[in-house]
């Protein structure tokens, strides 16, 4: 399998079979995911040292800027309302919340860790 489907199935970076989340999250009720803290099938820890994943915040803000802007090219063709808008691009933030939440760590871990799969 690629290094693509398995950042977006959620795959361990070393053994491509264990998952890294084990709750998704919701952020209609304000669930935030839940990480495991070692793969289940090869026991690679996902959070070497205490902040490991700090960097991976610029890598959300990064993602959520990128889809901010594709939405607003969107809904410039449904509306030239700028409140209207800047409505639809915050609704749009609060539901990819946990969706770029899992992804920016995803992105973080296999960055740093999926050199390990070749070893």
């Amino acid at each position: 399998m690629s290094q693509f489907t398995d950042i977006i199935e959620e795959k361990c970076p070393v053994c491509g079979k264990g998952h890294v989340f084990s709750k998704k999250g919701n952020p209609l009720l304000f669930k935030m995911p839940k990480m495991n803290e070692t793969c289940n099938v090869c026991g690679h820890k996902f959070e070497r040292e205490p902040g490991y994943f700090y960097g991976a915040m610029y890598v959300s803000y990064a993602v959520t800027v990128a889809e901010m802007m594709a939405v607003y090219i969107i809904t410039q063709f449904f509306t030239k309302d700028f409140a209207t808008i800047i409505t639809i691009i915050a609704i749009t933030a609060v539901l990819l919340s946990t969706f770029n939440f899992r992804l920016s760590r995803m992105l973080w871990i296999y960055m740093f860790d999926s050199k390990k799969r070749e070893a």
